[in-house]
């Protein structure tokens, strides 16, 4: 698997040209998982500094050295995460853009030292789906004030994957729309096949794995 750099200069001139006027100039996140070590310092190469792995171990093995010979590289966690994994995943991740639930809320506040950088997303899961995680938007507000004021977790965002066969338009939407409301700045929305779809609607961070690195 080979980092796809001419898939990457699209999408940073799409950004370019679609989100110039944007108060905050959207990010990518490189989504790494299962794709080998030689792909992702390939895409250092090109420039990249945000990954995402979805699992503590794989982030580990792959990220411990990495982070030490880059140190302006971020970390994202984009896949569920059980209270158990905290501890492990604190140390080598910066960013969480899974926390979907008051456990887990009350776990990382357990975890964390005093005065901690460690930053969050808080996922919605727009769509109501059962077998999905993620905080219903009806609850959203609540949670949200839960992790700030109880936890004093640092909540910078929303974040949300659409049903696989919905379109994505109307939940990129309803999660702009409760970011504003809760005054977040952060949307992180929008994956390989979306993208486009999810930056017109203000993503600030759109996850791109596939044409990046190829399919698994």
């Amino acid at each position: 698997m080979v980092f796809q750099y001419q898939q990457y200069k699209q999408i940073l001139s799409f950004i370019d040209k679609n989100c110039r006027n944007s108060i905050i100039i959207p990010k990518i996140i490189a989504i790494s998982k299962n794709h080998p070590i030689s792909s992702i310092r390939e895409a250092i190469g090109s420039g990249i500094r945000i990954f995402g792995e979805n699992k503590v171990q794989e982030a580990l093995s792959k990220f411990s050295d990495l982070k030490k010979q880059h140190n302006k590289i971020e970390l994202h966690l984009t896949g569920p995460l059980q209270t158990n994994k905290v501890k492990s995943a604190l140390s080598i991740f910066d960013i969480f853009q899974t926390l979907d639930r008051e456990k887990l809320a009350i776990e990382f506040n357990k975890r964390m030292v005093k005065n901690s950088d460690k930053k969050f997303f808080v996922q919605v899961n727009t769509g109501v789906e059962n077998q999905k995680t993620g905080v219903h938007p009806a609850s959203s507000s609540d949670f949200i004030d839960f992790c700030q004021k109880d936890l004093n977790l640092s909540i910078i965002g929303l974040m949300c994957i659409p049903p696989i066969n919905d379109d994505p338009t109307k939940h990129f939407t309803i999660l702009r729309s409760l970011a504003e409301k809760k005054n977040l700045q952060f949307l992180s929305m929008g994956m390989s096949a979306d993208y486009k779809k999810a930056l017109m609607l203000g993503a600030t961070h759109i996850r791109i794995g596939t044409l990046l690195f190829g399919r698994r």
